[in-house]
Protein backbone atom coordinates (compact mmCIF):
# COMPACT_ATOMS: atom_id res chain seq x y z
CA UNK A 1 0.00 0.00 0.00
CA UNK A 2 1.58 3.31 -1.02
CA UNK A 3 1.14 6.42 1.11
CA UNK A 4 -1.49 8.06 -1.11
CA UNK A 5 -3.68 4.96 -1.07
CA UNK A 6 -3.13 4.64 2.65
CA UNK A 7 -4.27 8.19 3.24
CA UNK A 8 -7.31 7.78 1.02
CA UNK A 9 -8.39 4.46 2.47
CA UNK A 10 -7.96 5.18 6.18
CA UNK A 11 -11.26 5.08 8.03
CA UNK A 12 -10.12 4.71 11.61
CA UNK A 13 -6.99 6.37 12.85
CA UNK A 14 -5.92 7.97 16.11
CA UNK A 15 -3.30 9.71 18.25
CA UNK A 16 0.00 10.97 16.86
CA UNK A 17 3.03 11.17 19.08
CA UNK A 18 4.82 13.73 17.02
CA UNK A 19 3.95 16.92 15.20
CA UNK A 20 2.28 17.96 12.97
CA UNK A 21 -0.90 17.86 15.09
CA UNK A 22 -3.99 15.72 15.11
CA UNK A 23 -7.37 17.44 14.80
CA UNK A 24 -10.80 15.99 15.51
CA UNK A 25 -13.87 17.89 14.39
CA UNK A 26 -16.48 18.13 17.11
CA UNK A 27 -19.51 18.41 14.82
CA UNK A 28 -19.11 15.04 13.08
CA UNK A 29 -16.77 13.00 15.31
CA UNK A 30 -14.49 12.83 12.29
CA UNK A 31 -10.83 12.94 13.23
CA UNK A 32 -8.60 14.79 10.81
CA UNK A 33 -5.00 13.69 11.13
CA UNK A 34 -1.95 15.29 9.51
CA UNK A 35 -0.16 13.24 6.86
CA UNK A 36 2.36 10.88 8.48
CA UNK A 37 6.13 11.20 8.16
CA UNK A 38 8.99 8.71 8.62
CA UNK A 39 8.62 8.17 12.34
CA UNK A 40 7.05 5.58 14.58
CA UNK A 41 5.92 8.58 16.55
CA UNK A 42 2.77 8.09 14.52
CA UNK A 43 2.44 4.41 15.36
CA UNK A 44 -0.70 4.61 17.55
CA UNK A 45 -2.86 5.77 14.68
CA UNK A 46 -1.73 2.89 12.50
CA UNK A 47 -2.25 0.40 15.30
CA UNK A 48 -5.65 1.87 16.15
CA UNK A 49 -6.63 1.51 12.52
CA UNK A 50 -5.44 -2.07 12.19
CA UNK A 51 -7.24 -3.18 15.33
CA UNK A 52 -10.39 -1.07 14.93
CA UNK A 53 -9.94 0.60 18.32
CA UNK A 54 -11.38 3.87 17.11
CA UNK A 55 -14.20 2.21 15.21
CA UNK A 56 -15.12 0.37 18.39
CA UNK A 57 -15.28 3.75 20.11
CA UNK A 58 -17.58 5.11 17.39
CA UNK A 59 -14.96 7.49 16.01
CA UNK A 60 -14.27 7.87 12.28
CA UNK A 61 -10.86 9.10 11.21
CA UNK A 62 -9.51 10.63 8.03
CA UNK A 63 -5.91 11.55 7.30
CA UNK A 64 -5.40 14.94 5.67
CA UNK A 65 -2.58 17.39 5.15
CA UNK A 66 -2.90 20.17 7.71
CA UNK A 67 -0.99 23.42 7.51
CA UNK A 68 1.54 23.67 10.30
CA UNK A 69 1.92 26.70 12.52
CA UNK A 70 -1.11 28.04 14.37
CA UNK A 71 -3.73 26.32 12.21
CA UNK A 72 -4.48 23.52 14.68
CA UNK A 73 -4.68 25.81 17.71
CA UNK A 74 -6.95 28.22 15.88
CA UNK A 75 -9.22 25.32 14.94
CA UNK A 76 -9.68 24.44 18.62
CA UNK A 77 -10.12 28.02 19.76
CA UNK A 78 -12.71 28.70 17.06
CA UNK A 79 -14.73 25.61 17.96
CA UNK A 80 -14.08 23.89 14.63
CA UNK A 81 -11.95 21.17 16.22
CA UNK A 82 -12.48 18.85 19.13
CA UNK A 83 -8.81 18.40 20.02
CA UNK A 84 -5.29 18.48 18.69
CA UNK A 85 -1.89 17.03 19.48
CA UNK A 86 1.10 19.29 19.93
CA UNK A 87 4.00 20.40 22.06
CA UNK A 88 3.27 22.06 25.41
CA UNK A 89 5.88 24.70 24.67
CA UNK A 90 3.47 26.21 22.15
CA UNK A 91 0.10 25.43 23.65
CA UNK A 92 0.10 24.72 27.36
CA UNK A 93 0.14 28.28 28.52
CA UNK A 94 -2.33 30.01 26.21
CA UNK A 95 -4.36 31.18 29.21
CA UNK A 96 -1.39 33.23 30.34
CA UNK A 97 -1.25 34.88 26.92
CA UNK A 98 -4.90 35.88 27.18
CA UNK A 99 -6.33 33.22 24.90
CA UNK A 100 -9.20 30.90 25.75
CA UNK A 101 -8.19 28.10 28.13
CA UNK A 102 -6.99 24.97 26.40
CA UNK A 103 -6.90 21.99 28.73
CA UNK A 104 -4.05 19.50 28.71
CA UNK A 105 -5.80 16.15 28.78
CA UNK A 106 -2.97 13.65 28.45
CA UNK A 107 0.66 13.36 27.42
CA UNK A 108 2.02 10.36 25.58
CA UNK A 109 5.78 10.44 25.86
CA UNK A 110 8.09 11.01 28.79
CA UNK A 111 11.17 12.12 26.94
CA UNK A 112 12.32 13.39 23.60
CA UNK A 113 14.26 11.96 20.70
CA UNK A 114 16.06 15.02 19.41
CA UNK A 115 19.79 15.58 19.12
CA UNK A 116 22.16 18.44 18.46
CA UNK A 117 24.35 17.26 15.58
CA UNK A 118 27.36 18.71 13.76
CA UNK A 119 30.10 17.58 11.35
CA UNK A 120 32.32 14.82 12.68
CA UNK A 121 35.23 17.19 13.20
CA UNK A 122 33.24 19.39 15.61
CA UNK A 123 34.37 19.25 19.26
CA UNK A 124 32.27 17.84 22.08
CA UNK A 125 34.01 19.36 25.07
CA UNK A 126 35.55 22.63 26.25
CA UNK A 127 36.52 23.58 22.68
CA UNK A 128 32.91 24.57 21.98
CA UNK A 129 33.37 28.30 22.79
CA UNK A 130 36.16 28.52 20.23
CA UNK A 131 34.54 26.31 17.58
CA UNK A 132 31.01 27.72 17.61
CA UNK A 133 31.78 31.43 17.78
CA UNK A 134 30.12 32.99 14.76
CA UNK A 135 28.75 29.65 13.51
CA UNK A 136 25.16 28.96 12.37
CA UNK A 137 22.98 26.43 14.21
CA UNK A 138 19.72 25.34 12.58
CA UNK A 139 16.80 25.44 14.99
CA UNK A 140 13.10 26.24 14.67
CA UNK A 141 10.92 29.13 15.89
CA UNK A 142 11.88 30.94 19.13
CA UNK A 143 10.55 29.03 22.15
CA UNK A 144 10.21 25.77 20.21
CA UNK A 145 11.89 22.61 21.40
CA UNK A 146 14.77 22.80 18.86
CA UNK A 147 15.41 26.40 19.92
CA UNK A 148 15.35 25.50 23.63
CA UNK A 149 17.64 22.50 23.14
CA UNK A 150 20.18 24.58 21.24
CA UNK A 151 20.23 27.27 23.93
CA UNK A 152 20.67 24.76 26.73
CA UNK A 153 23.35 22.91 24.80
CA UNK A 154 25.25 26.15 24.36
CA UNK A 155 24.89 26.99 28.04
CA UNK A 156 26.18 23.54 28.97
CA UNK A 157 29.44 24.37 27.21
CA UNK A 158 29.57 28.03 28.24
CA UNK A 159 28.71 29.48 24.84
CA UNK A 160 26.60 32.64 24.84
CA UNK A 161 23.69 32.66 22.34
CA UNK A 162 24.96 36.02 21.13
CA UNK A 163 28.18 34.32 19.98
CA UNK A 164 26.35 32.13 17.46
CA UNK A 165 23.65 32.48 14.84
CA UNK A 166 20.48 30.54 15.71
CA UNK A 167 18.78 30.12 12.34
CA UNK A 168 15.10 29.18 12.12
CA UNK A 169 15.22 26.53 9.39
CA UNK A 170 11.85 24.86 8.88
CA UNK A 171 11.17 21.31 10.02
CA UNK A 172 13.43 18.36 10.81
CA UNK A 173 14.02 17.42 7.20
CA UNK A 174 14.92 21.00 6.28
CA UNK A 175 17.36 21.31 9.18
CA UNK A 176 18.95 17.95 8.42
CA UNK A 177 19.35 18.79 4.75
CA UNK A 178 20.93 22.12 5.66
CA UNK A 179 23.39 20.37 7.96
CA UNK A 180 24.36 17.62 5.51
CA UNK A 181 24.70 20.19 2.75
CA UNK A 182 27.01 22.38 4.79
CA UNK A 183 24.59 25.33 4.87
CA UNK A 184 24.76 25.37 8.69
CA UNK A 185 27.42 24.23 11.14
CA UNK A 186 25.12 22.32 13.52
CA UNK A 187 21.43 21.48 13.79
CA UNK A 188 18.80 20.22 16.19
CA UNK A 189 17.05 17.31 14.49
CA UNK A 190 15.16 14.12 15.27
CA UNK A 191 17.41 11.17 16.04
CA UNK A 192 15.64 9.18 13.32
CA UNK A 193 18.30 10.48 10.92
CA UNK A 194 21.18 8.90 12.83
CA UNK A 195 21.09 5.47 11.09
CA UNK A 196 21.05 6.94 7.57
CA UNK A 197 24.20 6.57 5.44
CA UNK A 198 24.14 10.35 4.88
CA UNK A 199 24.82 10.78 8.61
CA UNK A 200 28.11 8.89 8.63
CA UNK A 201 30.10 12.13 8.66
CA UNK A 202 28.02 13.70 11.42
CA UNK A 203 28.58 13.69 15.16
CA UNK A 204 25.91 13.73 17.89
CA UNK A 205 26.90 16.52 20.24
CA UNK A 206 24.08 16.29 22.75
CA UNK A 207 20.92 14.20 23.21
CA UNK A 208 17.70 16.00 23.99
CA UNK A 209 16.78 13.54 26.70
CA UNK A 210 19.97 14.46 28.54
CA UNK A 211 19.82 18.21 27.98
CA UNK A 212 16.09 18.51 28.70
CA UNK A 213 15.05 15.51 30.83
CA UNK A 214 11.83 17.24 31.91
CA UNK A 215 10.73 18.23 28.43
CA UNK A 216 7.41 16.77 27.24
CA UNK A 217 7.21 16.45 23.49
CA UNK A 218 3.55 15.68 22.91
CA UNK A 219 0.26 16.25 24.76
CA UNK A 220 -3.37 16.38 23.76
CA UNK A 221 -5.19 19.69 24.01
CA UNK A 222 -8.78 20.85 23.85
CA UNK A 223 -10.79 23.74 25.21
CA UNK A 224 -12.44 23.58 28.60
CA UNK A 225 -15.77 24.27 26.92
CA UNK A 226 -15.47 21.36 24.51
CA UNK A 227 -14.38 18.93 27.22
CA UNK A 228 -17.34 19.92 29.38
CA UNK A 229 -19.77 19.35 26.52
CA UNK A 230 -18.20 16.18 25.12
CA UNK A 231 -16.65 14.47 28.08
CA UNK A 232 -17.69 10.97 27.00
CA UNK A 233 -16.23 11.42 23.52
CA UNK A 234 -12.95 12.54 25.06
CA UNK A 235 -12.81 9.49 27.32
CA UNK A 236 -13.43 7.14 24.39
CA UNK A 237 -10.85 8.97 22.31
CA UNK A 238 -8.12 8.56 24.90
CA UNK A 239 -9.10 4.96 25.69
CA UNK A 240 -8.59 3.92 22.08
CA UNK A 241 -5.20 5.61 22.00
CA UNK A 242 -4.11 3.88 25.18
CA UNK A 243 -5.08 0.50 23.70
CA UNK A 244 -3.10 1.22 20.56
CA UNK A 245 0.04 2.11 22.50
CA UNK A 246 -0.20 -1.06 24.60
CA UNK A 247 -0.58 -3.17 21.50
CA UNK A 248 2.40 -1.50 19.83
CA UNK A 249 4.71 -2.22 22.75
CA UNK A 250 3.95 -5.93 22.60
CA UNK A 251 4.02 -6.29 18.80
CA UNK A 252 7.36 -4.87 17.65
CA UNK A 253 7.68 -6.44 14.20
CA UNK A 254 4.10 -5.74 13.26
CA UNK A 255 4.38 -2.13 14.41
CA UNK A 256 7.60 -1.52 12.48
CA UNK A 257 6.21 -3.14 9.32
CA UNK A 258 3.02 -1.14 9.51
CA UNK A 259 4.90 2.10 10.02
CA UNK A 260 7.20 1.38 7.09
CA UNK A 261 4.23 0.59 4.86
CA UNK A 262 2.26 3.67 5.87
CA UNK A 263 5.22 6.01 5.36
CA UNK A 264 6.41 4.49 2.08
CA UNK A 265 9.73 3.57 3.68
CA UNK A 266 11.90 1.38 1.49
CA UNK A 267 12.77 -2.12 2.78
CA UNK A 268 16.35 -1.05 3.48
CA UNK A 269 15.31 2.12 5.36
CA UNK A 270 16.53 1.62 8.96
CA UNK A 271 14.49 4.44 10.50
CA UNK A 272 11.21 2.71 11.46
CA UNK A 273 13.01 0.03 13.50
CA UNK A 274 15.56 2.47 14.91
CA UNK A 275 12.97 4.95 16.18
CA UNK A 276 10.73 2.24 17.62
CA UNK A 277 13.53 0.52 19.50
CA UNK A 278 14.91 3.81 20.79
CA UNK A 279 11.48 4.97 21.97
CA UNK A 280 10.96 1.71 23.86
CA UNK A 281 14.46 1.85 25.38
CA UNK A 282 14.03 5.34 26.83
CA UNK A 283 10.40 4.77 27.88
CA UNK A 284 9.05 7.38 25.48
CA UNK A 285 5.90 5.38 24.73
CA UNK A 286 3.48 5.73 27.62
CA UNK A 287 0.19 3.79 27.28
CA UNK A 288 -0.96 5.15 30.64
CA UNK A 289 -1.02 8.66 29.10
CA UNK A 290 0.63 10.39 32.05
CA UNK A 291 0.16 13.99 33.13
CA UNK A 292 3.39 14.87 34.96
CA UNK A 293 2.60 18.19 36.62
CA UNK A 294 6.20 18.70 37.73
CA UNK A 295 7.43 18.61 34.14
CA UNK A 296 4.70 20.95 32.97
CA UNK A 297 5.70 23.37 35.72
CA UNK A 298 9.33 23.14 34.62
CA UNK A 299 8.38 23.85 31.03
CA UNK A 300 6.34 26.85 32.06
CA UNK A 301 9.36 28.16 33.93
CA UNK A 302 11.50 27.75 30.82
CA UNK A 303 8.97 29.68 28.74
CA UNK A 304 9.10 32.54 31.23
CA UNK A 305 12.89 32.53 31.21
CA UNK A 306 12.95 32.66 27.40
CA UNK A 307 10.43 35.48 27.35
CA UNK A 308 7.72 33.45 25.62
CA UNK A 309 5.12 34.14 28.32
CA UNK A 310 5.04 37.03 30.81
CA UNK A 311 4.25 35.11 33.99
CA UNK A 312 3.29 31.75 35.46
CA UNK A 313 -0.29 30.56 35.26
CA UNK A 314 -2.25 28.16 37.45
CA UNK A 315 -1.51 24.74 36.00
CA UNK A 316 -4.30 23.17 38.03
CA UNK A 317 -6.75 25.17 35.92
CA UNK A 318 -5.05 24.27 32.67
CA UNK A 319 -5.07 20.50 33.13
CA UNK A 320 -8.04 18.14 33.07
CA UNK A 321 -6.93 15.02 34.94
CA UNK A 322 -10.33 13.34 35.26
CA UNK A 323 -10.84 12.49 31.59
CA UNK A 324 -7.44 10.88 31.32
CA UNK A 325 -8.01 8.90 34.55
CA UNK A 326 -11.37 7.58 33.31
CA UNK A 327 -9.91 6.57 29.95
CA UNK A 328 -7.03 4.60 31.47
CA UNK A 329 -9.37 2.94 33.96
CA UNK A 330 -11.60 1.69 31.16
CA UNK A 331 -8.66 0.13 29.36
CA UNK A 332 -7.55 -1.61 32.55
CA UNK A 333 -4.15 -3.08 33.35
Amino acid sequence: MNRRKFLQSTATLGLALASPPLIARAATKELLVAEPVHSTGYLPMYIAMANNYFAESDIAVKIVTIETGSGHTNAVLSGQAFAFIGGPEHNAFAKVKGAELRAIVACVDRGNTYICAAPAFAPTDTDWPRYFKGKAIAVSAPGSFPDMLARLALAKFNVAPSDVRLAAVGGDRDRYTALVGGVVDAAVVSNEYLPLPSSKNLKMLLEGKDALPNFLRICMFSSGKVLAQRREDAIRYLSAQSKALRYALSHRDETIALTAEATDAKPEDPRPAFVFDDAVKVGAIAPELPLPMDKLAWMQGQMIELGQIPKAGDLAKMVNTDIRAQAVERVGK
